[in-house]
Parts: C-alpha cells; sequence; structure tokens
C-alpha cells in the first residue's frame, strides 16, 4: 500500500523528487500526455462540432500500459498528486489523468514544481490545490483549434496542392518567411556614395553639408565634393556624455533560444531539450538538483529571495558598488507571468562549479543563462560617449567614440555582449588636422535580410503569434515538410512552400494572418483567465472557417500529377506520379480510361544491426505510408521504430539510440547525445 502516489510528466524528474520526498511516497512518470483527441467522427477532428465541439478523447497509442500501471498504483494509494509541469499543457494533462485513472476529488492535490530543488518541492506540497479548470479550457481550446485548422487545411493541401499540412501557427510564421522573400525579390537597390575624412587615429564620415543632410547619388556627385574640399579639417565642435548602460532582464522562452542560436549557434529545439535536462535534474555528486527554474515562461519576474541571494553574492564577490537593482518592463498584454524568468535555481552554484558535471552544451547554456541572471541585478555599465563634428568648406564630418568607464554588470556579461572601445584623441575646439586623405566609397542599398531561426522567433514573438513554448515545434514543422531550406543559416521558402501559402491567402486571407492569429491568442487567455467563453469562441471561429474551407475544396484548382517521363505500356500515355493511401505511386495519366499502374521494384535499405537478436533493421513503409524501421526478422523480432536507429544504446537506461533532425537520442528516455 502506497500511502502517497505523486504523478509527474518526466522519468528523470520522478527519481529526483523521490529522493527529496523520502519514505511515504512513490513518485511515477506518465512520460507526457496520456491521451488525445481521437481520428474518428466528422472529418475524422475527433469533436463533434455539431454539439458544442465535445471532445472524443482515446489513449494515445502505446500509452493504454502506462494507464493501467497508473490506475492499478492509484487505487492502492491513500493520496495522489498530480504534479506535471507548471503550465497550461501540464494542467491538461494532470486532468486527463485524473479523468483517465477515475481518481475522485477528494482523493488528489494538484502541486506544481516551478524549479526541482528539495526547498522548492518540499514547499510545492505545503501549498496544492485543485485542478484549474480555466486553464484546462485553454488548452482544451487550442488543441481544438489546432485539430480543426490543422486537419482541415492539410488535407485540402494534398488534395490540391504538393503541401503536406498546414496550421494555425505553422502556416502564418511560414508566410511570414514568403512575404520577407517577396520583398526580396522585388526590392530595387539604389546607388549611394560616402566620403570620408581618414586622420592619424580616426575617421570622420561626411553627414552634412551647409548645416542640411547631405545625400551622394553617383560618382560625379562625390568627385564634385572632393574638388570642393581642401586636406584641412577644423574642429567645429566636441560634446562628451556620459552615460550608462544597462543589463538585460533575466531570460524568458523566447530570448533564450534567441541568444542560445546567435551565440551558442543552437536550433530552439535542441535549446529546448538541454534546458529541459537543466531544469529537472542533474547528478552534481552529493545530491540530484534542478540547476535553472521551468524553462517554458514570459516574464522575467525574479523571486524576493533568488533577488536578495543575488545581491549577497554579487556584493561579496565584487563588491557593494556592482550591486545593482531588478530589472523590469513594461507587462504586455500576453505576457502570462506564471512563472520566474529563467534563472539557476541557486546563486552559488556558479558554472565554473558545474562545469564536471554538464556536458559541453549543458555547460555553455547553463554558463548563458547564470550570468544573464546575474548580469540582471548588477549596476549598470558607464561609458563615455565622445562625438567630434569637423568642418571643411561648409561640408561637416562626424566621428564617434566610446570608452568604458565603469564596467558594472559587464564585470561578468562581457563575453556575451560586445563592448569594444573606441578611443578619439584629445582634441580641441577650433583646431585644425590635415587628413591623411579624403577617400569616396560606393554602396548599394540592401534589401531586408531574410529571418535567421532567431530572428524568425523575436518577430513571432513581438507579433503575438504563438506562444514561446511552441516556436521551436513550429519552426521545426516547417523545416519537416520542406515548405523551408536552409541558405547561410537563413530561412529560404521551396517552390512548395510559396505555392501552400499562395493558396492559402487566397480562400483564407482572413484567418492565415498576424492579426487574426494574435487575437485568437488573446482570447486563450481570455478563456485561462474565466473572461471568455471556449464554446463562443470556437462557434465564431467555426461558423467563418467551415464555409471557406468547403469553397476551397470546390474552387481551388488541383496541381496537375508531375509526370515521370516514362510511357504507359499499355495505351501510351505519359506516366505520372500520384498519391494514394499508402503514399506515392506511378500510374498512367489517362486514368480511369486507362488504369495501368506500375509495378514498384522495392529496394531494401538495410540500417543497422537489430540491437536485440543481430537481425538487420531495415526502412519499411506502414500500410499508410510512413516510412519506419523495423527488423528483418519480424515477426520473432518485433524492434520497430519511427526514427532512424543507429545501432548504439542509451548509456542511461539500455535502449536504443535512434536519430532525428540530425540529432541523437534515446528512443524511450530523454537522453540526446552531444
Amino acid at each position: 500500500m502506497t500511502k502517497n502516489l505523486v504523478i509527474v510528466e518526466s522519468p528523470s524528474k520522478s527519481k529526483t523528487i523521490e529522493k527529496y520526498l523520502g519514505a511515504g511516497f512513490k513518485v511515477v512518470s506518465s512520460k507526457g500526455h496520456i491521451r488525445d483527441l481521437a481520428t474518428t467522427g466528422k472529418y475524422g477532428l475527433g469533436v463533434d462540432v455539431d454539439n458544442d465541439f465535445k471532445p472524443n478523447y482515446v489513449p494515445i497509442e502505446g500509452k493504454q500500459k502506462t494507464i493501467n500501471e497508473l490506475k492499478k498504483l492509484t487505487k492502492d494509494s491513500d493520496k495522489i498528486y498530480l504534479a506535471t509541469d507548471p503550465d497550461r499543457e501540464g494542467e491538461a494533462i494532470s486532468w486527463h489523468l485524473k479523468e483517465a485513472l477515475g481518481i475522485k476529488d477528494s482523493d488528489y492535490d494538484r502541486v506544481l514544481f516551478h524549479e526541482i530543488t528539495k526547498d522548492k518541492v518540499l514547499e510545492a506540497f505545503k501549498e496544492p490545490r485543485k485542478i484549474d479548470y480555466n486553464l484546462v479550457k485553454s488548452q482544451e481550446t487550442r488543441r481544438i483549434l489546432d485539430r480543426i485548422i490543422g486537419f482541415r487545411l492539410s488535407k485540402l493541401m494534398q488534395s490540391k496542392t504538393g503541401g503536406k499540412s498546414a496550421g494555425r501557427v505553422q502556416s502564418v510564421a511560414l508566410k511570414l518567411i514568403v512575404d520577407r522573400e517577396r520583398e526580396i525579390e522585388a526590392f530595387n537597390s539604389e546607388e549611394y556614395w560616402t566620403i570620408t575624412g581618414v586622420f592619424k587615429d580616426f575617421e570622420a564620415v561626411l553627414f552634412n553639408y551647409k548645416d542640411e543632410e547631405i545625400t551622394i547619388n553617383n560618382e560625379q556627385e562625390a568627385d564634385d565634393v572632393l574638388k570642393a574640399l581642401s586636406n584641412d579639417f577644423k574642429v567645429l565642435s566636441i560634446e562628451e556624455k556620459q552615460k550608462n548602460k544597462k543589463a538585460k532582464a533575466p531570460f524568458i522562452t523566447s530570448t533564450m533560444q534567441q541568444d542560445a542560436s546567435n551565440k551558442l549557434n543552437f536550433n530552439a529545439k535542441k535549446t529546448m531539450s538541454i534546458a529541459q535536462k537543466l531544469y529537472e535534474g542533474i547528478d552534481i555528486g552529493s545530491e540530484t538538483v534542478g540547476l535553472i527554474t521551468y524553462m517554458r515562461t514570459d516574464s522575467i519576474r525574479l523571486s524576493d529571495q533568488f533577488i536578495k541571494e543575488g545581491y549577497k553574492y554579487i556584493n561579496d564577490t565584487y563588491g557593494k558598488e556592482y550591486v545593482g537593482y531588478v530589472k523590469t518592463a513594461k507587462k504586455k498584454d500576453n505576457v502570462q507571468d506564471a512563472h520566474e524568468a529563467i534563472r539557476p535555481t541557486s546563486v552559488f552554484r556558479t558554472p565554473e562549479k558545474m562545469k564536471q558535471y554538464l556536458s559541453k552544451d549543458e555547460y555553455k547554456l547553463y554558463e548563458l543563462i547564470y550570468y544573464r541572471a546575474l548580469a540582471s541585478l548588477m549596476a549598470d555599465a558607464k561609458v563615455n560617449a565622445t562625438t567630434i563634428i569637423l568642418r571643411n568648406n561648409d561640408y561637416d564630418f562626424k566621428a564617434t567614440g566610446q570608452t568604458l568607464i565603469y564596467d558594472g554588470y559587464l564585470k561578468v556579461y562581457k563575453e556575451f555582449e560586445s563592448s569594444e572601445d573606441k578611443i578619439l584623441p584629445d582634441l580641441k575646439q577650433d583646431e585644425v588636422l590635415n587628413a591623411e586623405s579624403v577617400e569616396k566609397e560606393q554602396h548599394f542599398t540592401q534589401p531586408p535580410a531574410r529571418y535567421t531561426e532567431a530572428k524568425l522567433i523575436k518577430e513571432m514573438e513581438e507579433l503575438g503569434i504563438g506562444r514561446p513554448s511552441t516556436y521551436a515545434t513550429v519552426i521545426d514543422t516547417i523545416k519537416e515538410r520542406e515548405y523551408v531550406e536552409l541558405v547561410e543559416k537563413k530561412f529560404k521558402p521551396t517552390n512548395m512552400g510559396i505555392e501552400t501559402t499562395d493558396k492559402l491567402q487566397e480562400f483564407f486571407s482572413d484567418i492565415i494572418n498576424v492579426e487574426y492569429t494574435a487575437n485568437m491568442e488573446t482570447d486563450l487567455d481570455k478563456i485561462a483567465d474565466d473572461k471568455e467563453d471556449n464554446i463562443k469562441v470556437l462557434h465564431e471561429f467555426y461558423d467563418s472557417f467551415e464555409p471557406l474551407v468547403k469553397k476551397a475544396f470546390g474552387e481551388m484548382d488541383k496541381k496537375a500529377p508531375e509526370q515521370t517521363g516514362e510511357i504507359c505500356p499499355e495505351c501510351g500515355s505519359p506516366l505520372v506520379i500520384r498519391k494514394g493511401k499508402y503514399g506515392e505511386f506511378t500510374a498512367c495519366s489517362n486514368y480511369p480510361t486507362c488504369k495501368y499502374i506500375k509495378k514498384e521494384q522495392k529496394e531494401i535499405k538495410e540500417i543497422v544491426k537489430c540491437p536485440e537478436c543481430g537481425g538487420m533493421i531495415i526502412e519499411k513503409k506502414s500500410k499508410r505510408g510512413k516510412v519506419f524501421y523495423g527488423c528483418n526478422n519480424y515477426p520473432k523480432c518485433k524492434v520497430a521504430t519511427w526514427d532512424i536507429p543507429t545501432g548504439e544504446k542509451c548509456p542511461e537506461c539500455g535502449k536504443p539510440l535512434v536519430e532525428k533532425n540530425n540529432t541523437i537520442k534515446c528512443s524511450e528516455c530523454d537522453y540526446v547525445k552531444e
């Protein structure tokens, strides 16, 4: 008989928490979601759109065993604690557990772990609550919206274009990339010239003529300016101004993803995977402890305890003059503020002390998170900014410089932020300088740059589309669907991506756009705050969306099938590639008059030796045409996976390692190979 049963999401987290709670507690994992919408009913939505969008939930494939095991444990327990992640998704998982396991209201409590440290875990059990059904409704509404849009539009795209899928946020993110490409294509580059005075220790650039801004459009104009200049430049003015340089606020999910991309070259998916491990717990010898707070947040708030400890650490380590203040920001309408910012769970666990326990990439991300949070509590840096104006025959030239006079937060953050000094010589008013040369240089205006992953995340955040926790998945999807390709680490839309966007805009411009998607996020927030009715939101959406879908199915032109260059041996018509229930096949273009289908020669791709029986893992196809990898000794050996097997075993749990999106990870636990 287990007195207290605690259910969390992650297996690795369960071991850590069970150590903290001690005797009388058993901590088990649901391994994420256990139920999802069925794929039955009208349009296969798993949602009764004619009965106030009543959802039909079924166990996720492969999760029935987990459900049965958890049911047995709950029946044998006096008290059940639902301790899934502290966000809407986690709240929904707790509700699904309660429903699927038949847990009574009187038998459970909901506890939230914002950081996996012993003190905070024990503290969470002192402040239990019941499931927040407003958060559950918000998550459920999002899931239903995504299911309806995803299923209906994906089916449309598959039947009419070469596109594989469409989605509420995914399609808007893709539209941003396509729109940017169109801006680049439409851009007309314009010529302009600059004139620079080159002196012994610095350079000054022409910016004014007779106290008005000057633009030089061609070489002839540049030569005319050069003819009007002498080699003597008179110091017209010297302005020195001391400026404070403030540290940035601690990380939220999106800024962490952006900085990890820019500074560490991590994609969003990799960043979130590493952050998850740092949150769930690292073995540091004497204990297993979460090194950072929960990594899905859009708040820059820090706890009073961390601020107090941070100030003490800064004072003791760097001196009283380095103690700063808490950074604040104007609260945006779509910021949920349910959690703190991403920060170290203890300021005393410095990256240097933790380095021996972390992988190379874990250390890099932890160091970035740690010093960003610490720097946010430190004093401003101070710089001396100097502007010198030089005059030459009514032409004014400007030189700027900056020197660091007090490092402040840069004491710990200089490595992550460029702050090079640019020193100007000590000059006097009316002093005359002789230039070593005066040079002209041709330039051309540049089109807007394509989005990097970091820039796309920043844009999505600023526009209010999606949520920080979903950015990695959205970006991963448009890459997997081959709607975009990476060119010099920037997103370029493929022809399929452009075609899919154009077709969606032709019929769904009122829904697949930034404003509508951002407003939907606002509605979801209102549902979470009990300020909006979820059924009303779904009705308003569906009543406008479904007629557009039906219109598109009737009026959207169907893309002609791709010709193979071969001729049908039965009727002489061209052979084309068609899509069927089980994937692509080659057939006669004269169907249904001619029903010839080419028999494809099956090529068996051997991947690696089977880790279980020594046979060969080969590439196979499911009944629906999806590629998977299984043992050639089936049915004697039933090893199978959707991801590419590597032939290696996980050092943590012994299960096979697989490769997906250039990342090698465990097929069972959360292990990710460097």
